[in-house]
Order: C-alpha cells, then sequence, then structure tokens
C-alpha cells in the first residue's frame, strides 16, 4: 500500500466531519470498538478515563523514519507507571492533546483580541489564550463558525456553499483550510473573546493503535504515529495531536491519556493458530504489540507480517526489530512492498496474491487474518486480494468465497482495524 493519505486524510477530516456531525469536531483515527473507556480501581470507581484522563509522562520520542524521507513517523513511549491501568496488545490509547501556540496566537490576532481577556471556562475564569490552547478546537471550524464567518464576511463562496446544500460543494471549497484560513481574508471581520469561544467544540482526544504488549511492557504505552504537517494556502498546517507529541510534549509534560479496548483485535488465544497481519505504514503499530505478545507467551503459532511503504532505504520503520524478531524465529515470515523502489508499484495486495497458495493454506488452517492502516484505499485493495486468493486457490466462485470471507468475520478470524 502506497500510504499517501496523511495529509489528505487531515483535510477530508477538517472538512468533512463538521458536515457530518453537525458541527462536532473530531480528528484522528475513528474506531469500532466494545467496552469502556473507563478504567475502575479494586472498589469499583473509576479511576482514570474518558473523564478523568490520566498524566503520562513521555519517556521516548525517535524518529523513525529517515531524516531524507517525505514523510514523519515517530516512535513514543508513555510511562503510566503508579497509574493502576493495563492495557492488552489491540487496544487504543486517546492522547488529549494542546493546541499549537503559534496557531492560538494567530488566531487571536485575526479576530482582533489581545488573549488576555478573561472568560469562564467550566466554571473557571481563564485568559482567552488558555481556553484556546487547551479547550476548544481551533483547527477544524464548527458548522456554528463556518455559519457566522459567511455572515460577517460576506464571502460568496462560502456563502454559495452554506446555502446550497451540498455537502461536496462545501467539502471542495473548504479542502486544505483550517480555522485561520477563514478568518486571514477578512482583517475587518472581528470578534470578542465570548463571541469567538460560544461557537467553538470542546478540544477532542485523539485514538491511537497501541504499539506495544502490556505484558511485555505494563508499565509504558508505545505509539507509531505519522506527523501530520502541509502547507495550505500559504502557511504551515499542522495535525493537533502528532505535532503536540513531536514538538510540544517532553518529559516534563502531563500527556493526559486514557484507554480504548477492543475486544475483538486480539492476538488469539491459541498459541499454535497461524496469524497473518497485513499493516503498511503506520499501520504496522498494532502488529508490533501482536509480535511482542506472541514472542512473551512463546507462542509457536506462525506469524506472518506484510509491511510496506514508499522507499525502504528512508521508510523501513522497525527494521531492526523486525530482522530480530526473524532471528530470533518470532516473525516466521516477511513480505515486503515499498511501492517506489521500482518503475511499477507494488503494494501489500501484490504480495497477497504473489504467496495466495501459502496465504490460503493457513486460513485453511484456522489462520487469523488482521489488517491495520487506510480505511479508503488500502483495506478495500486488500479485502479484494483476499476474495481473489480464496476463490482461486479454494477453487471457489466469487459468492462461495464471499460465503467464506463472512464466515471469518463471523468467526473472528478476519478482524480490522482501519481508520
Amino acid at each position: 500500500c502506497d500510504v499517501d493519505f496523511d495529509e489528505a486524510a487531515e483535510s477530508w477530516i477538517s472538512n468533512v466531519i463538521p458536515l457530518m456531525t453537525n458541527g462536532t469536531s473530531t480528528q484522528g483515527k475513528i474506531f469500532i470498538q466494545e467496552g469502556s473507556s473507563d478504567t475502575f480501581s479494586a472498589t469499583g470507581t473509576v479511576k482514570f478515563g474518558r473523564k478523568n484522563p490520566f498524566p503520562g509522562k513521555l519517556v521516548a520520542n525517535r524518529l523513525l523514519t529517515s531524516p531524507d524521507s517525505s514523510k514523519e513517523t515517530r516512535h513514543y513511549e508513555i510511562s503510566i507507571a503508579g497509574s493502576g491501568l493495563s492495557y492488552e496488545a489491540g487496544d487504543a490509547l486517546n492522547v488529549v492533546p494542546t493546541n499549537c501556540p503559534e496557531l492560538v496566537a494567530d488566531i487571536i490576532k485575526a479576530i482582533g483580541c489581545t488573549g488576555d481577556e478573561e472568560e469562564p471556562v467550566h466554571g473557571e475564569l481563564m485568559p482567552l489564550s488558555t481556553a484556546l490552547r487547551e479547550h476548544f478546537e481551533i483547527k477544524l471550524p464548527s458548522k456554528e463558525l463556518l455559519d457566522e464567518i459567511a455572515k460577517r464576511s460576506g464571502n460568496q463562496d462560502l456563502n454559495s456553499a452554506l446555502a446550497s446544500g451540498n455537502k461536496d460543494k462545501l467539502a471542495k471549497y473548504l479542502w486544505g483550510r483550517d480555522t485561520l484560513d477563514l478568518l486571514l481574508p477578512f482583517p475587518d471581520m472581528q470578534f470578542s473573546a465570548a463571541e469567538f469561544l460560544a461557537l467553538l467544540k470542546p478540544l477532542q482526544h485523539r485514538a491511537y493503535s497501541i504499539s506495544s504488549s502490556g505484558k511485555a511492557n505494563p508499565e509504558t504505552v508505545h505509539l507509531t504515529i505519522g506527523s501530520v504537517r502541509y502547507n495550505s494556502f500559504g502557511r504551515e498546517h499542522k495535525g493537533v495531536c502528532s505535532t503536540y507529541l513531536a514538538d510540544l510534549a517532553d518529559e516534563n509534560s502531563a500527556v493526559r491519556c486514557f484507554f480504548s479496548p477492543n475486544k475483538v483485535f486480539r492476538v488469539p488465544e491459541d498459541n499454535d493458530l497461524p496469524m497473518i497481519m497485513v499493516g503498511p505504514g503506520t499501520g504496522i503499530a498494532p502488529f508490533r504489540a501482536f509480535l511482542q505478545e506472541r514472542e512473551f507467551r512463546q507462542a509457536k503459532g506462525i506469524n506472518w507480517l506484510f509491511f510496506g511503504d514508499r522507499n525502504a532505504a528512508t521508510d523501513y520503520i522497525y527494521q531492526d526489530e523486525i530482522e530480530a524478531l526473524q532471528n530470533n524465529k518470532v516473525l516466521s515470515k516477511l513480505d515486503l512492498a515499498f511501492s517506489r523502489d521500482q518503475e511499477e508499484k507494488i503494494y501489500v495486495q501484490d504480495r497477497m496474491r504473489e504467496k495466495g497458495a501459502e496465504l490460503f493454506s493457513l486460513l485453511e488452517q484456522g489462520g487469523y487474518f488482521f489488517v491495520c492502516g487506510d480505511a479508503y484505499r488500502m483495506a478495500k485493495d486488500v479485502d479484494k486480494a483476499l476474495h481473489d486468493v480464496i476463490a482461486t486457490h479454494g477453487k471457489l466462485s466469487n459468492s462461495q468465497a464471499t460465503d467464506y470471507v463472512n464466515q471469518m468475520k463471523k468467526d473472528k478470524r478476519y478482524v480490522r482495524d482501519v481508520y
């Protein structure tokens, strides 16, 4: 898979989610998961969770991709020592970020405020600058803010897009724009601090697949995150949470976080069953955790990883770890697809088809098939390849192959963590 979706996804989320949710902002990865986000103590009371995130300590932040890479992927480790929290391989960690100080300052200037204005937030008076940095979504414009900007600015394109009721037209206009991009063209359009805050949504947590096993690493949580940075409308844009961790958080920061269990996306209980994992780019995250878990358990089942990215020389993240797992016989099989290392692009789904006979054989042995990564391209292509492999090597019709896949899903042997 060619994991080119970070920048596009950031812009798409910025534009489409407010339209789908009537202004409720969400960013980062969206998971369909079971279970509560709260952790309970022995007495049954909530200790840490969504309403009371744990203040973790960032103990590692290192660049995984080469400095020459066209992208920036980082490895983080957050200490949860003393929290009483635990997690399983396959779970997600929700991180509550703070906003970029430069973006906060630019927005305050754009609306004609100083940042020192004190306003009540959750019953507490605080400066506007603090409120914008710590409590409100300022990158993604809410529907209410869009309507007010359109009204006050008289922007014909924005008003036309809103009046049309055509979500595609509005998304096209908003593509690549954030709140500041909507404010800058109209320097005379000012807001009081109270007016502006009333049009914003609360700052949301961002969810990330955990890239460590809770059994092998009980006091730290590892994350594998692509930093979102792109230029649009004459200025640099940054992903809220990815660059909060990359640029702002340090060993002295309290990284507020809580877990979301994913009871379906789990290492097989039977240590002898095969496990096939498809995770290009940052999609490798949960499978790093799965392999740690299998090693901890001393499981004997076959572990097969399909991994890829743009270029091997710059984007082969965790290469040393992967090779060590191969040498230790934990990783039984590895197939790589670096799409831009040859004239004709090669993706993980191509590698699946090349090894179709063996892949189908492991499925027939009760093997589990896991996918993590981009839902809009990669996961669809991998799903098509899986159907093709089953039809070809199982000598099944297309409808029979579909029935085979549906049975795998029913048995929870085909599970995806996609976003």
